[in-house]
């Protein structure tokens, strides 16, 4: 990589590379290769902790791709089918359930509530994936047919991590970890439950309030995993996209059919949605991508197979504007 690329690149995350400030770690992955890896500013606001490659941030719904994996992996194996429909799995669910397949799930083209509109008012005490199904049960139907309309769904998510524990007999963060990371080498990634796990290298969320940056690391829905409950680097998500090439974890049929882009659209103008992943072009070549937004964090994985090329950026800001950097480092490496 060039010097010249490398300036570029640290003035793109200028606001990031500060000595008071949460910040962010990127990298650009190109043949195999990470070309460009970078952390800049804190992980650690309070304990005034760098941010590097191996910092561990809170992916919020990057998460979901591994929550598709994991599916996908029990459905290779035979455990399931993405036919399914939600009675297999939970036999006490409302009427409306027989009509949602695990393929809606995946797709959110479920029509399910999402749970965030049905928790209830001064709730305080974190939700679990357990108390989406309870909300979800104390529906009476679904916001539309299922697999007529797309419709972002977070609930979609936490039902998909309940089944995997279902199927599996594992906890979906024990599933995880000996299906996913362990094979992988992703050693520093988790499945992050209070309590239970402690996330080494720990990035700590935070939001620019009104006396400047504020801790804002968790909230009532952090704990709910299958929607957004890991924690990587992008050392180890680079593992990841290498992966995505190979047959270490699953065919490469089944990997096609998750970049298959199954909507006509989604919640984003000019791409799809396939398993845990949106689906578009650039360039007139495959574009595979997801966000992450949550309490204290914001991330991104794009990737574009053709070119083997990828970038990752994890920041540990609320609602910071990364897109553009993305956007900025795609050109730049193309």
């Amino acid at each position: 990589m060039s010097q010249t690329n490398e300036t570029v690149v640290d003035a793109l995350f200028h606001d990031f590379d500060q000595t008071n400030a949460p910040g962010a770690a990127v990298t650009v992955i190109k043949d195999g290769k990470p070309l460009f890896a970078k952390g800049y500013g804190l992980a650690d606001f309070e304990k005034k902790i760098p941010c590097t490659t191996n910092t561990n941030f809170r992916l919020a719904s990057v998460t979901k791709q591994f929550t598709a994996m994991s599916v996908l992996i029990l459905a290779e194996q035979g455990k399931l089918s993405l036919e399914d429909h939600l009675p297999r799995f939970f036999p006490e669910f409302p009427e409306y359930g027989k009509a949602i397949a695990l393929h809606h799930l995946l797709t959110h083209t479920s029509g399910l509530p999402d749970y965030e509109d049905h928790i209830p008012q001064g709730t305080t005490i974190p939700l679990s994936d357990r108390d989406v199904l309870f909300i979800l049960r104390h529906q009476s139907k679904t916001d539309f047919p299922p697999g007529s309309q797309f419709h972002y769904s977070n609930s979609s998510y936490a039902l998909l991590a309940l089944i995997v524990e279902n199927v599996s007999g594992k906890t979906f963060p024990a599933f995880v970890k000996e299906k996913i990371f362990d094979p992988l080498g992703m050693t520093n990634s988790i499945v992050y439950v209070a309590g239970l796990s402690s996330v080494p290298n720990r990035a700590y969320g935070y939001a620019n309030g009104k006396s400047g940056w504020e801790f804002c690391d968790q909230s009532v829905t952090s704990a709910i995993l299958g929607d957004g409950g890991i924690y990587s680097s992008v050392a180890d998500l680079f593992k990841w996209d290498q992966a995505l090439y190979t047959e270490k974890l699953i065919s490469l049929k089944m990997l096609a059919d998750g970049f298959t882009a199954y909507s006509s659209q989604s919640d984003f103008k000019g791409s799809s949605y396939g398993y845990g992943w949106y689906v578009g072009k650039f360039r007139d070549m495959e574009r595979i991508w997801h966000y992450g937004s949550t309490c204290g964090f914001s991330t991104k994985i794009e990737r574009f197979p053709r070119r083997k090329l990828s970038v990752i950026v994890l920041t540990n800001r609320r609602n910071a504007e990364i897109s553009p950097i993305v956007e900025r480092l795609i050109e730049l490496f193309w």
